[in-house]
């Protein structure tokens, strides 16, 4: 043996006492959720798509009854506050249908009422005797958080789309110790040419059941953080039992948890109208005040 090669020697019998003796190496299970040891799935970029298209492409129409949890308020701005016990009803038709009410806790009286079709919007806040108007965009955030309720909002978070003609998929796999998701990657090239991130749609590796969707302004921002849980067939059609929406921007956030669920059983387009009550105050946003003109039915109108 020549001098160069023994200290080469020793360091592999060195390695082989610490990888062979029990007592000096530790084996760990890695489980997540709390949960026992999971096995993981694999998916590729392609499939993951396909999932997303699939599971909305079987929802046509949905009437569900749901207790909400509202809150208003931001994390950033470290003040959040909760409203429990309300009941909501949800109806939704493709393409951009969307009628949510909302009761209030133990009197279940209406608290509000708001309709959308893929433009505009319409609110009904009878505690307030008001009745408000607008476009689905969202130009400047109201500081009055009411104002920002969009139905879109939710028909957004309800059902993910999948990526469109102007967005391109990139697949993440986000594995470690205490998460294991793929997330999909959508970019999108803005009137700039430049591609800005668009939407992130989150699978569990353990059931590639859909998880979370954030969607995203142009700054990278975050618009909408949706979360879904406890994924079951309605109706022979998968769908949460409960969503997540949060909406940093504009400061409010919502719990649906489903009470019954009804899919694709039909919805009429009586459903979706809603008319300005008599008596109402009539709110325009975002209309010029020659253009903010109430009904004849209206009281009064404010800007």
């Amino acid at each position: 043996m020549t001098s160069r090669s023994a200290p080469i020697l020793t360091l592999l019998l060195c390695l082989y006492v610490l990888v062979s003796t029990s007592c000096l190496a530790r084996r760990r299970v890695i489980s997540r959720n709390g949960g026992a040891k999971q096995t993981l799935q694999v998916a590729d970029k392609q499939a993951l798509v396909d999932r997303v298209a699939e599971t909305y492409k079987v929802v046509h129409d949905i009437s569900a009854t749901v207790d909400m949890t509202p809150a208003l308020g931001s994390a950033e701005k470290a003040k959040i506050t909760e409203y429990k016990d309300v009941r909501g009803y949800v109806l939704f038709r493709k393409s951009s249908d969307i009628r949510i009410i909302g009761l209030y806790p133990v009197v279940r009286n209406k608290a509000f009422d708001m309709v959308s079709d893929a433009e505009a919007f319409k609110l009904y806040i009878p505690g307030r005797n008001r009745f408000v108007t607008g476009r689905n965009e969202i130009i400047e955030p109201s500081a009055n958080r009411l104002e920002n309720l969009r139905p879109q909002h939710f028909l957004e978070a309800l059902l993910v789309r999948p990526p469109g003609e102007n967005e391109e998929a990139v697949l993440q796999n986000l594995t470690d110790e205490e998460t294991a998701h793929y997330i999909l990657h959508l970019l999108a090239r803005g009137p700039d040419g430049e591609l800005r991130l668009s939407r992130s749609i989150w699978f569990d590796r353990g059931t590639l059941a859909l998880t979370r969707q954030l969607a995203f302004d142009e700054a990278g921002n975050i618009l909408s953080d949706a979360r879904y849980r406890e994924w079951q067939n309605w109706d022979g059609v998968p769908f949460p039992r409960q969503v997540e929406i949060n909406r940093p921007r504009d400061e409010y956030a919502v719990v649906l948890r489903m009470v019954k669920l009804d899919i694709n059983k039909g919805l009429t387009d009586e459903q979706f109208v809603l008319e300005q009550p008599a008596g109402t105050t009539l709110q325009v946003l975002g209309a010029t005040p020659a253009a903010a003109v109430s009904t004849a039915r209206s009281s009064r109108t404010v800007k």
